[in-house]
């Protein structure tokens, strides 16, 4: 599957903002997706994971209650919708695919998005 993330952007502390990824292809309902994020000098981390269903989701504990991913198979699309966003937040944001609905590990997700960047002003 092939994956193209959009909806970044600049920001104020507070704001909010939408990431929407499309995938191509027929398979996408069966795919487990997740947003990644990676900072400079800082390691790639999962903030979202939805699994295939829409039913089950993980959050980073930073972002809970402020971020919330979602899903629409009809569309070939995930979302994630980010509120009171802090300056903390800001990195690029990667779609990401795989096949394994519990794991945060982004080697256990096989197909990747381009990247957003997503920058907070304080």
């Amino acid at each position: 599957v092939q994956l193209q993330a959009s909806g970044g952007g600049l920001v104020q502390a507070g704001g909010s903002l939408r990431l929407s990824c499309a995938a191509s292809g027929r398979t996408f309902s069966i795919y487990t997706m997740g947003w990644f994020r990676q900072a400079p000098e800082k390691e790639r981390e999962l903030v979202a994971r939805i699994n295939w269903s829409g039913w089950i989701t993980s959050y980073l504990d930073s972002v809970k209650g402020r971020f919330t991913i979602s899903r629409d198979n009809a569309k070939n699309t995930v979302y994630l919708q980010m509120n009171s966003l802090k300056p903390e937040d800001s990195a690029v944001y990667y779609c990401a695919a795989g096949n394994q609905p519990y794991s945060d590990d982004p080697s256990s997700f096989d197909s990747w998005g381009q990247g957003t960047q997503v920058t907070v002003s304080s």
